[in-house]
């Protein structure tokens, strides 16, 4: 028998149930030349290991995010030689926890008990559908996977001071958009003085993805940091300025609590019903309103001129 004889050989119907991919799938790849052709014996097509591979290295990419067209581009990378170490190593890098923070799990009772005892199906599926529970399958007893305790904790603090814990997933909310602008631009800041010399060739070498994926390391802490130091800055500066405002004699006295109708225009109805019913109407006006009211009110706080009636 000889060496090549003696490697594994594959019927496609093989290397799909190997490879987890479907027979469609890897004739797809073929046509998109991101696998290569089979060897002809006779009349069958013959797959060896080296196909397999090539296999479960897409689907490790398309898993990373990887659109084919990308994935092309880095095999062919690969074939001529340039390697992909340092590009799954920068990957890798960026995709994995940016927090050292690990995961824990609270059964269903548990996290009843932290949010005053009752039960409340439609805080669950906010919370699930916010990412601060994930739901675990085939388990006996309801549980959940909570990806930051600290955010959970957080949650259960807010709640036992008398926050609803509607406002309080309304709150992360708006607080998730404004971080993700605050993400948003430090990782413009940085791709534009740092890594934009990384990632001038496409797909970058594998010398400049693996030195990227180092400063990737170096520069990963910063933006908590400069978040945190920020953020204890203004807390203190704007807790200040609004402690001096409640506690000036010249403050604007709390109105009653008695509700006062509101003549709105039937076009704003209309496109308010049409994003909550008619049954929201109410409760979105009221929060719409009561956001600009806060806007308008931190906007007076940071202002730097005197606070007046």
């Amino acid at each position: 028998m000889s060496e090549q004889s003696a490697q594994p050989e594959y019927r496609i119907e093989d290397l799909a149930h190997r490879s987890g991919a479907t027979v469609r799938t890897i004739r797809a790849y073929q046509d998109r030349g991101l696998l290569p052709r089979p060897e002809r014996r006779g009349r069958s097509n013959v797959y060896g290991d080296a196909h397999l591979a090539r296999l479960r290295q897409i689907a490790d990419l398309l898993d990373r995010g990887y659109t084919l067209a990308s994935i092309k581009e880095l095999l062919d990378a690969w074939d001529t030689g340039r390697g992909l170490g340092g590009v799954l190593g920068l990957v890798a890098e960026v995709q994995g926890p940016w927090t050292d923070e690990e995961a824990a799990r609270i059964s269903r009772a548990e996290l009843d008990a932290r949010f005053g005892g009752t039960p409340d199906e439609e805080a669950i599926r906010e919370a699930v559908e916010l990412g601060v529970l994930e739901r675990l399958p085939d388990r006996e007893t309801e549980e959940y996977l909570v990806p930051s305790p600290q955010e959970l904790a957080v949650a259960a603090e807010l709640y036992a001071a008398g926050v609803p814990l509607a406002a309080i997933t309304g709150h992360l909310r708006e607080l998730r958009g404004q971080v993700e602008h605050i993400a948003s631009r430090f990782l413009e800041f940085t791709t534009e003085h740092v890594f934009a010399r990384y990632l001038e060739h496409r797909p970058p070498t594998d010398a400049d993805a693996a030195e990227a994926a180092t400063m990737v390391r170096r520069l990963r802490p910063l933006a908590q940091q400069t978040v945190d130091a920020e953020l204890a800055r203004a807390m203190q500066r704007l807790a200040t300025r609004h402690l001096q405002l409640h506690l000036s004699p010249d403050a604007p006295k709390a109105a009653d609590d008695e509700p006062r109708p509101v003549t709105l225009p039937a076009t704003t109805v209309r496109a308010v019903q049409a994003m909550v019913g008619p049954e929201g109407v109410s409760a979105f006006v009221a929060a719409a309103t009561e956001r600009e009211v806060h806007k308008r009110t931190m906007d007076a706080l940071t202002s730097s001129r005197p606070i007046s009636d």
